[in-house]
């Protein structure tokens, strides 16, 4: 059974103020036609169907025609929802599409049920597993002992009473433990968040959502299919693809890519301006409609640098300073025996590192009241 897995369409998306939308339209249809291609029995979409729980209008019909297309084609899909969804959105109207084959994952409930398919090596369950909390676990589970993404995670799949003997699939919303994150991506503090690769043993494919870098996690049939396109400019070196998996016999798991080519690429160059204005530097390129970050390492600043770019950069998304000014501006040093210096003090240091002046006499009276009302006379 073949199987392409998606995930984080993040439709509705602004990336530096700029709508992704007809990036997500072009894209979408660029799946469509693999799909057309691969002919696959199912599509799965792990989580984070939209940027917001109350996604953008255009959004909306965005995704429907998308579900539409793949039903006409007679593939089956499987939706959940992740983090940025709205789960009682996504489970809307579930019931009735189910018999369409559109598989939308239900509000988690404490009693996850299977969907159960056939090939000619016997039924594979598919599990869907919408993003869950540790509280949401423990609202079913009063007696369990859950402080943990991972045990909230491995006490949801003990309850599952998998048969071992059959193909099972998980499709699941979660961040698996040394998973490669990217900036776009939601991080909590500390990694409380972390799930244990080893709670997904049971399945013979994890198909997760939520990291936005396509990767395996530790596991061959642990994976992460990524975004279909570049939603930060960490991701600027990435190779967007959507995951081909093909279950065989019980323990036979056969994966591979199919790559993905944006409508707008997300570059970043660094330079002196007059050297990136050039013709002979952008005219062999995709610059000139790419999402640009750009870094100038002009010692002085160019007036109006951002209007002038894009009459070249049509698409520059951030302009960065790569100088002596911005680097002093970023070394901030700490002062010997800091406990003997007042808070004053150290924030009048503090200031003067990161603005390159002291501050003013109006300033340091300000400072001067705000401590004082904050530490009275200790």
């Amino acid at each position: 059974m073949k199987f392409i897995h998606l995930s984080d369409l993040h439709l509705g998306k602004k990336v530096n103020e700029y709508s992704m939308i007809d990036d997500q339209k072009y894209i979408l249809q660029a799946i469509l036609k693999i799909a057309y291609s691969e002919e696959p029995d199912a599509v799965i979409i792990a989580g984070d169907v939209y940027d917001k729980p109350v996604p953008p209008a255009e959004a909306v019909p965005l995704f429907d025609d998308f579900l539409f297309k793949l039903s006409e084609m007679n593939i089956k899909v499987f939706v959940i929802s992740g983090n940025h969804d709205s789960a009682e959105r996504i489970a809307f109207g579930s019931r009735l599409m189910n018999k369409s084959g559109i598989y939308m994952s239900p509000v988690y409930d404490g009693d996850p049920r299977p969907v159960t398919l056939e090939d000619e090596y016997g039924r594979i369950n598919i599990y869907m597993l919408p993003f869950i909390k540790p509280a949401h676990v423990r609202r079913f589970n009063e007696d369990a002992e859950i402080t943990s993404y991972t045990d909230a995670l491995k006490t949801v799949i003990d309850k599952l009473n998998i048969n071992t003997d059959e193909r099972n699939v998980l499709i699941t919303h979660q961040f698996v433990t040394g998973a490669d994150r990217t900036e776009s991506e939601d991080i909590s503090v500390g990694g409380s968040d972390n799930v244990d690769v080893s709670v997904f043993e049971p399945f013979d494919y994890t198909a997760l959502g939520h990291i936005h870098r396509a990767q395996k996690c530790t596991r061959e049939n642990v994976r992460y299919c990524g975004t279909p396109l570049k939603y930060s400019f960490s991701e600027a070196n990435d190779k967007k693809s959507v995951t081909i998996a093909e279950l065989g016999r019980k323990g036979e798991l056969v994966l591979r890519t199919s790559e993905l080519v944006p409508l707008h690429d997300m570059c970043e160059i660094k330079g002196k301006y007059n050297d990136i204005m050039l013709r002979s530097f952008y005219e062999n390129t995709s610059y000139r409609t790419d999402y640009m970050h750009i870094t100038l390492t002009d010692e002085d600043d160019i007036p109006d640098a951002v209007g002038k770019l894009r009459t070249v950069y049509q698409n520059l998304m951030k302009l960065d300073y790569d100088n002596e000014r911005t680097k002093r501006s970023v070394r901030i040093e700490t002062p010997e025996q800091s406990e003997a210096i007042s808070p004053r003090d150290h924030f009048a240091s503090f200031y003067e590192q990161q603005n390159n002046r002291p501050m003013t006499e109006q300033q340091s009276e300000f400072i001067n009241e705000l401590i004082e009302d904050i530490w009275g006379n200790e």
